[in-house]
Protein backbone atom coordinates (compact mmCIF):
# COMPACT_ATOMS: atom_id res chain seq x y z
CA UNK A 1 0.00 0.00 0.00
CA UNK A 2 0.54 3.63 -0.94
CA UNK A 3 1.01 4.49 3.13
CA UNK A 4 3.30 1.67 4.35
CA UNK A 5 5.93 2.40 1.47
CA UNK A 6 5.37 6.34 2.48
CA UNK A 7 5.96 5.64 6.09
CA UNK A 8 8.81 3.16 5.53
CA UNK A 9 10.47 5.80 3.55
CA UNK A 10 10.37 7.88 6.18
CA UNK A 11 11.80 5.68 8.80
CA UNK A 12 14.76 4.88 6.28
CA UNK A 13 13.68 2.21 5.00
CA UNK A 14 14.80 1.29 0.91
CA UNK A 15 11.21 1.32 -1.16
CA UNK A 16 10.91 0.45 -4.99
CA UNK A 17 8.35 2.14 -6.92
CA UNK A 18 7.48 2.96 -11.06
CA UNK A 19 8.59 6.08 -12.80
CA UNK A 20 8.38 7.24 -16.59
CA UNK A 21 11.97 5.31 -17.32
CA UNK A 22 12.41 2.49 -15.23
CA UNK A 23 11.73 1.23 -11.96
CA UNK A 24 13.24 2.82 -8.92
CA UNK A 25 14.90 2.19 -5.90
CA UNK A 26 15.16 4.99 -3.16
CA UNK A 27 16.09 6.02 0.53
CA UNK A 28 16.53 8.82 2.23
CA UNK A 29 19.67 10.83 1.08
CA UNK A 30 21.63 10.76 4.28
CA UNK A 31 21.17 6.76 3.89
CA UNK A 32 22.47 6.49 0.00
CA UNK A 33 25.21 3.90 1.26
CA UNK A 34 22.58 1.58 1.79
CA UNK A 35 21.51 1.83 -2.17
CA UNK A 36 25.21 1.22 -2.95
CA UNK A 37 25.52 -1.80 -0.73
CA UNK A 38 22.04 -3.06 -1.59
CA UNK A 39 22.97 -3.17 -5.51
CA UNK A 40 26.66 -3.85 -4.83
CA UNK A 41 27.24 -0.16 -6.71
CA UNK A 42 30.58 0.86 -7.58
CA UNK A 43 31.86 4.30 -5.45
CA UNK A 44 32.20 5.85 -8.81
CA UNK A 45 28.73 5.57 -10.03
CA UNK A 46 26.75 8.63 -8.34
CA UNK A 47 22.93 7.80 -7.65
CA UNK A 48 20.15 10.43 -8.64
CA UNK A 49 18.39 12.79 -6.26
CA UNK A 50 14.53 12.41 -7.16
CA UNK A 51 11.72 14.95 -6.06
CA UNK A 52 8.17 16.00 -6.73
CA UNK A 53 9.10 20.02 -7.34
CA UNK A 54 12.04 21.76 -8.21
CA UNK A 55 11.81 23.50 -4.73
CA UNK A 56 12.50 20.31 -3.08
CA UNK A 57 15.23 20.07 -5.22
CA UNK A 58 16.94 23.37 -5.01
CA UNK A 59 18.67 22.64 -1.38
CA UNK A 60 21.03 20.83 -3.29
CA UNK A 61 22.49 23.12 -5.48
CA UNK A 62 24.70 25.53 -5.92
CA UNK A 63 25.20 28.34 -8.32
CA UNK A 64 25.11 32.13 -8.98
CA UNK A 65 21.66 33.76 -9.44
CA UNK A 66 22.31 33.70 -13.10
CA UNK A 67 23.09 30.19 -13.15
CA UNK A 68 20.26 29.23 -10.65
CA UNK A 69 17.95 31.11 -13.01
CA UNK A 70 19.06 29.29 -16.31
CA UNK A 71 18.79 25.92 -14.82
CA UNK A 72 15.54 26.65 -13.45
CA UNK A 73 14.35 27.17 -17.05
CA UNK A 74 15.91 24.39 -18.83
CA UNK A 75 13.73 22.61 -15.88
CA UNK A 76 10.94 24.21 -15.79
CA UNK A 77 11.04 23.03 -19.87
CA UNK A 78 11.88 19.17 -19.30
CA UNK A 79 10.52 18.24 -15.79
CA UNK A 80 8.65 16.29 -15.09
CA UNK A 81 10.28 13.83 -17.49
CA UNK A 82 13.44 11.87 -18.65
CA UNK A 83 16.19 13.83 -18.07
CA UNK A 84 18.45 14.33 -15.41
CA UNK A 85 20.77 17.15 -14.59
CA UNK A 86 24.03 16.88 -13.25
CA UNK A 87 24.51 20.14 -11.41
CA UNK A 88 27.03 22.01 -8.44
CA UNK A 89 25.89 20.32 -5.22
CA UNK A 90 25.47 22.12 -1.92
CA UNK A 91 26.65 21.39 1.28
CA UNK A 92 23.07 19.69 1.68
CA UNK A 93 23.90 16.83 -0.03
CA UNK A 94 24.92 13.69 1.95
CA UNK A 95 28.30 12.44 0.81
CA UNK A 96 27.23 9.26 0.14
CA UNK A 97 25.01 10.32 -2.79
CA UNK A 98 28.57 10.94 -4.97
CA UNK A 99 31.45 9.08 -3.12
CA UNK A 100 34.14 9.92 -5.56
CA UNK A 101 33.05 13.46 -6.38
CA UNK A 102 30.48 15.61 -3.80
CA UNK A 103 30.89 18.32 -5.98
CA UNK A 104 28.24 17.59 -7.97
CA UNK A 105 24.74 16.19 -7.70
CA UNK A 106 21.89 14.67 -10.32
CA UNK A 107 18.66 15.89 -10.07
CA UNK A 108 15.26 14.90 -11.99
CA UNK A 109 11.71 15.01 -11.16
CA UNK A 110 10.36 11.43 -12.72
CA UNK A 111 6.62 11.99 -14.98
CA UNK A 112 4.64 9.56 -13.14
CA UNK A 113 1.81 9.93 -10.86
CA UNK A 114 2.91 7.22 -8.78
CA UNK A 115 6.05 8.21 -8.39
CA UNK A 116 5.06 11.74 -7.69
CA UNK A 117 3.01 11.07 -5.42
CA UNK A 118 5.20 9.24 -2.69
CA UNK A 119 8.19 11.83 -3.19
CA UNK A 120 5.61 14.55 -2.60
CA UNK A 121 4.96 12.92 1.37
CA UNK A 122 9.28 12.07 1.91
CA UNK A 123 10.92 14.78 0.06
CA UNK A 124 13.76 14.40 -2.16
CA UNK A 125 14.96 10.61 -2.09
CA UNK A 126 18.34 9.04 -3.66
CA UNK A 127 17.18 6.92 -6.49
CA UNK A 128 18.72 4.99 -8.68
CA UNK A 129 17.20 1.53 -10.65
CA UNK A 130 16.42 -1.66 -9.37
CA UNK A 131 18.98 -3.87 -10.13
CA UNK A 132 21.93 -5.31 -9.12
CA UNK A 133 25.24 -3.25 -10.31
CA UNK A 134 26.04 -3.56 -13.68
CA UNK A 135 23.16 -6.37 -14.67
CA UNK A 136 19.97 -5.07 -16.92
CA UNK A 137 17.31 -2.77 -14.56
CA UNK A 138 14.65 -5.02 -13.29
CA UNK A 139 11.11 -3.28 -15.39
CA UNK A 140 8.72 -5.25 -13.42
CA UNK A 141 7.57 -5.04 -9.24
CA UNK A 142 7.52 -8.56 -8.99
CA UNK A 143 11.12 -8.93 -10.20
CA UNK A 144 12.02 -6.16 -7.93
CA UNK A 145 9.91 -7.90 -5.03
CA UNK A 146 11.85 -11.21 -5.62
CA UNK A 147 14.95 -9.91 -6.41
CA UNK A 148 15.34 -7.99 -3.60
CA UNK A 149 13.09 -9.32 -0.91
CA UNK A 150 14.16 -6.61 1.80
CA UNK A 151 12.59 -3.65 0.11
CA UNK A 152 9.49 -2.10 0.37
CA UNK A 153 8.20 -2.73 -3.29
CA UNK A 154 4.92 -0.69 -4.22
CA UNK A 155 2.04 -3.10 -4.88
CA UNK A 156 -1.71 -2.08 -5.79
CA UNK A 157 -4.78 -3.94 -6.54
CA UNK A 158 -4.87 -1.95 -9.89
CA UNK A 159 -1.34 -3.20 -10.52
CA UNK A 160 0.05 -6.29 -12.52
CA UNK A 161 3.34 -7.05 -10.75
CA UNK A 162 4.47 -8.79 -14.21
CA UNK A 163 3.66 -5.62 -16.10
CA UNK A 164 6.43 -3.71 -17.35
CA UNK A 165 6.76 -0.17 -15.85
CA UNK A 166 7.87 3.23 -17.52
CA UNK A 167 9.61 3.13 -21.19
CA UNK A 168 12.55 0.58 -20.02
CA UNK A 169 14.96 3.57 -20.95
CA UNK A 170 16.69 5.14 -18.72
CA UNK A 171 17.16 9.07 -18.16
CA UNK A 172 19.03 11.23 -20.25
CA UNK A 173 21.87 12.96 -18.29
CA UNK A 174 23.58 16.16 -18.80
CA UNK A 175 25.99 18.31 -16.60
CA UNK A 176 26.60 21.69 -16.64
CA UNK A 177 30.28 22.81 -17.11
CA UNK A 178 30.16 26.08 -16.09
CA UNK A 179 29.23 27.33 -19.85
CA UNK A 180 27.13 25.08 -21.59
CA UNK A 181 25.81 21.24 -21.03
CA UNK A 182 27.81 17.94 -21.24
CA UNK A 183 26.16 14.61 -22.48
CA UNK A 184 26.47 12.11 -20.03
CA UNK A 185 24.58 9.52 -20.74
CA UNK A 186 21.64 9.05 -23.85
CA UNK A 187 18.50 7.86 -22.79
CA UNK A 188 14.77 8.20 -23.46
CA UNK A 189 14.84 12.31 -24.38
CA UNK A 190 16.98 13.33 -27.26
CA UNK A 191 19.53 15.68 -27.08
CA UNK A 192 18.90 17.38 -30.20
CA UNK A 193 15.83 18.66 -28.18
CA UNK A 194 17.99 20.85 -25.43
CA UNK A 195 20.65 21.57 -27.96
CA UNK A 196 17.94 23.79 -29.48
CA UNK A 197 17.30 26.14 -26.29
Amino acid sequence: MLNDLIAGAIAGKIISFPTDTVPALAVKPELAQDLFQLKQRPATKPLILMGAALADLWPYISGTAEEMQQWQNLASQYFPGALTLVLPASDAVPPGMNPTNSQTIGIRIPDHAIALSILKKTGALATTSANISGQAPFLTMGEIAQAFPQVLVYSSKDLDPQKPMGSGLPSTVIQWTGTDWQLLRQGNLKLSAINND
